[in-house]
């Protein structure tokens, strides 16, 4: 029977599986079909060439070899008539080896600013016109006056000379409004030489060779008579998204393919911009530059000028290699996770196959582009950030598929029934706190003092606190309820709150069986121990944990914010924690057996989270942590929003201290099953979510600097690159609301509120995660939980570095749309992307704003308990 089972389990989920993959790979098929294209004649008139390759560069002085420039020659003499080149002083072998491969060459002399370089380009170029006949014509200077370079006056005197110096024909190279501008430019000229370039006008695609012809005939009636060179026409495969211009293969293939389909019977002298691709020119041009060749810079051909084009000539190897690593993750995941159903499964399937598909794409970026050194260490970043961005989705939709397909939960304990006073065992309840408002202390002692168990004592401990009116009435209320209420005031106690238990648990009655632990703001109900003690007669326990849980917040939204925003872990990861007896042991409502916490060293006082701490240490033992979800105890949220970041900061740098120091037991040998080690090493991925955002704010605001300082060395990343922070904003954006909406019967309005204040929480945890990295020890400190300061001079405080952050990222995107304008895709999805990054910011300061709102009733709105 079992051998059938498993088979029907292995026969599911190689069809799960195996349909993710080939749906998977038919997307990819299906988004990237060949596309008819006109056919023209495969013989070209002329290109546009530059000799360099890959790694050389002119402006590094790194030239191609002679044999090198010579395979270019024979390569492009079996399709084109003749080439144009820009320069006379940099390779002059390419006119002879272009003699030597039947083709003509318009020579050019390269002019810029520098006076001496100019004259030595005028004088090589009529030397080469003379020592090589297949020279046809000279163009002297290429966009000088696009780049305002030189005056008319001097482009003239430059244009007479060589003209006179020769009796070939002589133009200069202009964009064709250039031409129209400058009518005069003609009569130093015996012919125009006209770069005509749709991409960069922001013209479409399907409109581009209409646009070019059009401006072809509009030079043709300014200039009657005049005959016209097209010095430069082309597309690029790759670059920025000009208004409706888009780079890429398939349109670079269909307007050249196209273009030359129409100048079959017109008789266009042209020169396609350009042979080869040149990487160097992402330096002098942006990323554009490096893309107009037909051959790339590795001399394979991108397109074929017959049959059909394809938009993404490697989509294959990269679909296959997406679809072939991420089949055998999603196969073990369905053999594997046998308690969630098919919906769940292939939920996961789906996220596992989404997110091995972008880290493909991201790794094979070097294989489409042409990256300088300064690109590749981005890459590496992107990369490594797409990773860490995939296994947050992943824990995360783990989370999500477990909440939302599994139809009950395997360890899902009940209160069990209560013990007669004889057979209770004794229990020891220890609180601890520090400079705490008396009355909300005795409140918690007074629902101590009024639990229905028999057999149990209170130890309270108040340490570090100076103010003898904070402790000295807690101190009498102790003395009124008898001998088993026990009070300890400590002057000058070391260990924070752990310092405290462990004082505590040296006064523990010898009979304890159990130690409890409640916060000073809790208010337990009566049936607190009766109903979880019982749990203690199973021997494998060691904890037994009840969720945390609020009062008075109904009447203050910032309150009911943090309210529900808690709610959701308790609801929600502790369930799911459960599933694998990979509890998190919180500090409040929590029960240990004494032996166990007194032979695994008691509480540890060298981490902040010395609750946690102690929970996973008793995992590693092999004991069970129990978790019953019924509330039998309610605090008080935080009383402000910098009391509550100061609480999420202690708990994210003391989840790094647990991690560093119990890293051999969660990756080495212990007692900890493969499940616990998932949770504790993947179960604060979302925390690390939050600091990933951070440092990719911090870049974002860096690179739209570098950008706007050096545009032609900092450039806009590729669409795809900003997919991971998208991403990642998104599914957060997404997947929660939708578990609370599905695991607790909260309102839209209070799940938007909880997602306001967790967003709003992102830049504490952030910080928290990277001191918690960087730094040993922190300092513990208490949360507030009585009533909130105000004040308009202390409104920033709290959030200030947030506003830094909010004002950084608001004034990159500003400068970015006023130096750039909104013609570019690329552009827009940059500051967009800026603006997605600013949110938790934005929420940051709509939580300190709410958090100051003074109390008062709300519009009707029901008070939901969760039990």
């Amino acid at each position: 029977m079992r051998r059938q089972i498993s088979f029907a389990r292995l026969l599911i989920a190689l069809m799960i599986a195996g349909g993710v993959a080939a749906t998977h790979f038919l997307l990819w098929a299906l988004t990237n079909r060949p596309v008819s294209v006109v056919e023209p004649l495969e013989y070209i008139d002329g290109f546009s060439y530059s000799p360099y390759r890959r790694d050389q560069s002119p402006l590094k002085g790194i030239y191609p070899s002679y044999a090198e420039i010579d395979e270019d020659m024979k390569q492009l003499g079996g399709i084109a008539h003749r080439i144009r080149t820009y320069n006379s002083t940099e390779n002059p072998e390419v006119s002879a080896l272009a003699r030597l491969h039947g083709m003509n060459v318009t020579a050019g002399a390269w002019l810029d600013r520098d006076k001496e370089r100019n004259r030595r380009e005028i004088g090589a170029v009529l030397a080469d016109a003379r020592l090589n006949e297949n020279i046809d014509r000279i163009i002297v200077g290429n966009e000088v006056l696009l780049r305002t370079d030189l005056t008319m006056q001097e482009m003239y005197a430059y244009l007479d000379e060589v003209r006179n110096a020769t009796d070939l024909p002589v133009s200069t190279a202009e964009p064709w409004h250039v031409w129209l501008k400058n009518p005069e430019l003609a009569d130093h000229v015996d012919f125009l030489a006209v770069h005509l370039l749709p991409y960069h006008e922001g013209v479409p695609v399907d409109k581009a060779v209409d646009y070019a012809m059009a401006r072809y005939h509009e030079l043709q009636e300014a200039f009657p008579g005049r005959h016209i060179l097209v010095s430069e026409i082309g597309w690029p495969s790759k670059g920025p998204t000009l208004q409706a211009a888009v780079a890429s293969d398939e349109n670079q293939a269909r307007f050249v393919r196209e273009f030359l389909y129409r100048t079959l019977c017109k008789n266009i002298d042209y020169f396609l911009i350009e042979a080869y691709d040149q990487p160097w020119k992402i330096d002098i041009e942006g990323w554009a530059g490096a893309y107009w060749g037909m051959f790339n810079a590795d001399r394979q051909l991108k397109f074929p000028l017959e049959g059909t084009v394809d938009p993404n000539s490697n989509w294959i190897d990269d679909a296959l290699l997406a679809t072939l690593i991420a089949f055998a993750p999603m196969l073990l995941l369905c053999v594997i996770q046998r308690g969630m159903s098919i919906g769940g499964q292939l939920w996961m399937c789906l996220l596992v196959q989404a997110c091995i598909t972008a880290i493909v794409i991201a790794a094979r970026l070097p294989s489409d582009y042409y990256f300088t050194l300064r690109d590749l260490s981005a890459l590496i970043g992107l990369v490594f950030g797409v990773v860490l961005t995939a296994g947050v989705l992943l824990t995360n939709g783990f989370e999500f598929a477990e909440v939302f397909f599994k139809a009950r939960w395997r360890r899902a304990y009940k209160p069990a029934s209560p013990l007669p006073p004889a057979l209770q065992p004794f229990v020891s309840v220890h609180l601890a706190c520090c400079n705490e408002p008396p009355e909300m202390v005795i409140a918690t002692i007074d629902s101590l003092a009024a639990m229905n168990y028999e057999n149990f004592e209170v130890i309270v401990v108040d340490n570090n606190t100076k103010d003898e009116a904070l402790w000295r009435p807690v101190e009498a209320r102790m003395s009124e309820l008898g001998p088993r209420f026990r009070f300890f005031h400590l002057p000058s106690w070391p260990g924070f709150k752990a310092g405290a238990l462990n004082f505590a648990l040296k006064q523990t009655d010898p009979r304890a069986v159990v130690v409890g632990v409640v916060d000073a703001d809790y208010v337990v109900t009566a049936d607190w121990l009766c109903a979880l003690v019982p749990h203690f007669r199973d021997e494998r326990v060691a904890v037994v944990q009840a969720p945390q849980a609020h009062r008075e917040w109904e009447r203050h939204f910032f309150k009911r914010m943090c309210n529900w925003e808690f709610d959701g872990f308790f609801r929600i990861g502790m369930h799911h924690r459960h599933e694998r007896n990979a509890l998190i042991q919180h500090g409040t409502m929590t029960l240990v057996r004494r032996s166990r916490l007194e032979e695994s060293g008691s509480w540890s006082e060298w981490c902040i989270c010395e609750d946690t701490e102690l929970g996973l240490r008793l995992l590693e033992r092999g004991d069970e942590l129990r978790y019953i979800d019924r509330v039998f105890g309610r605090g008080l949220t935080p009383a402000s929003f910098a009391a509550l970041k100061s609480q999420r900061f202690r708990w994210a740098f003391g989840a790094m201290q647990i991690m560093k120091g119990h890293w051999h037991a969660l990756v080495g040998r212990s007692k900890l099953s493969l499940g616990q080690r998932y949770h504790f090493l993947t179960g604060w991925f979302s925390w690390f979510g939050d600091a990933l955002q951070f440092l990719f704010a911090m870049g974002a605001i860096g690179w739209t600097a570098a950008m706007l300082i050096w545009p032609k060395m900092f450039s806009l990343p590729v669409t795809i690159m900003l997919a991971p922070v998208l991403g990642l904003l998104v599914a957060k954006a997404a997947m929660g609301p939708i578990l609370y909406r599905r695991a607790m019967d909260c309102p839209w309005p209070d799940i938007a509120g909880a997602s306001l204040v967790s967003l709003g929480l992102s830049h504490a945890i952030a910080r928290g995660i990277i001191a918690g990295l960087t730094h040993k020890r922190g300092v513990f400190l208490r949360t507030a939980k009585g009533k909130a300061e105000g004040g308009l001079a202390k409104f920033f405080q709290p959030i200030r570095e947030e506003m830094y952050l909010l004002l950084a990222l608001f004034i990159a995107g500003a400068a970015m749309l006023y130096m750039r304008g909104t013609d570019s895709l690329e552009v827009l999805l940059w500051v967009t992307m800026l603006g997605l990054q600013s949110l938790p910011y934005l929420a940051a300061l709509a939580c300190q704003f709410i958090a100051q709102l003074p109390e008062k009733p709300l519009p009707a709105a029901r008070a939901i308990v969760t039990a």
